[in-house]
């Protein structure tokens, strides 16, 4: 694309300048990410959980919008949905109501080929695993299971090789699912959104995390705390400040903006990169794509 766009808002000016501003509001110096360059080949995947146990906080749409800028510059994505509400799985345009196989499916059902269970959308470089609310019931169900945590990392693993990221779509709790997705991550991302009761609760993810670490997976890493749903008001300066004393170089340089357009991309079922290029938020995702690149999180 081409563009460059510098990160992190600053109160009362434009996200796209950074006349006269060194720094943001935290004190942190802009940082502008380069577009990323074409990959010569693909694959092995890196695997990042989304995850957030509090509800409405941008979770799926930063995955869904992620994966959008990712897929634009190049990267072979797969989002895993693994909530059984399938708000991923919708907002990607696959009614999986309609589809044989789901990620419950591939979890309990081990003569299944994970490859069989992925959908491919209309979106170039964009695969799901969907999920519906058939994944309720995993939850009592790998409780019985032999290696219960490791269950979706034995899936992944062999899908690994044909993408370069894959998203786990976490669902808002801290039950098994979302042990078994931090369990199969590289990484963590935490969404975030700038409001008052943003930290409540992360304390408790970040617990599970470091049980994650310490018990099953001691390479688990958290890439980064994304800031979601940012006004430009003192309030939301007030609460990124918070944020920041609790994650400091942890928190993404660049805030999603709270934007009708992302409701509206939704409906649409397409990422905002795709449905509206030109908007802010979309210019903001494409931005957060470009530091999981620049940082090596991402190929």
């Amino acid at each position: 694309m081409g563009e460059t766009y510098v990160a992190a808002p600053s109160r009362n000016t434009d996200i796209d300048k950074v006349d006269d501003m060194p720094t943001d509001f935290l004190g942190r110096e802009y940082e502008t990410f380069p577009a990323p360059e074409p990959l010569q080949q693909h694959g092995p995947a890196r695997v990042i959980a989304m995850c957030n146990q509090k509800g409405g906080v941008g979770k799926t749409t930063s995955s869904i919008n992620i994966a959008g800028a990712l897929a634009q510059y190049g990267r072979r994505v797969l989002i895993v949905d693994f909530d059984p509400q399938g708000a991923a799985t919708v907002g990607l345009g696959i009614n999986a109501n309609t589809v044989e196989s789901t990620i419950y499916t591939a979890l309990f059902d081990m003569s299944v080929d994970p490859h069989d269970v992925v959908q491919h959308t209309a979106f170039d470089n964009i695969d799901v695993i969907p999920a519906n609310i058939d994944l309720s019931a995993a939850e009592v169900q790998l409780v019985t299971e032999v290696g219960r945590e490791q269950i979706l990392n034995g899936v992944l693993r062999k899908l690994k090789a044909e993408y370069d990221v894959i998203i786990v779509d976490c669902q808002p709790s801290l039950g098994l699912l979302t042990v078994n997705a931090l369990a199969a991550a590289d990484g963590v991302i935490i969404p975030v959104a700038a409001e008052f009761f943003a930290l409540r609760g992360v304390a408790l993810l970040m617990q599970s995390i470091e049980k994650v670490q310490s018990r099953i997976n001691p390479a688990l890493e958290v890439y980064g705390v994304l800031v979601t749903m940012y006004t430009n008001t003192l309030h939301c300066e007030e609460v990124c400040q918070r944020i920041y004393e609790a994650f400091e170089n942890k928190v993404f340089h660049t805030f999603i903006s709270r934007s009708i357009k992302l409701p509206d991309s939704s409906v649409a079922a397409a990422p905002i990169v795709i449905y509206a290029p030109g908007h802010k938020t979309a210019k903001e995702y494409r931005e957060v794509a470009r530091e999981l690149v620049s940082r090596g999180i991402v190929a």
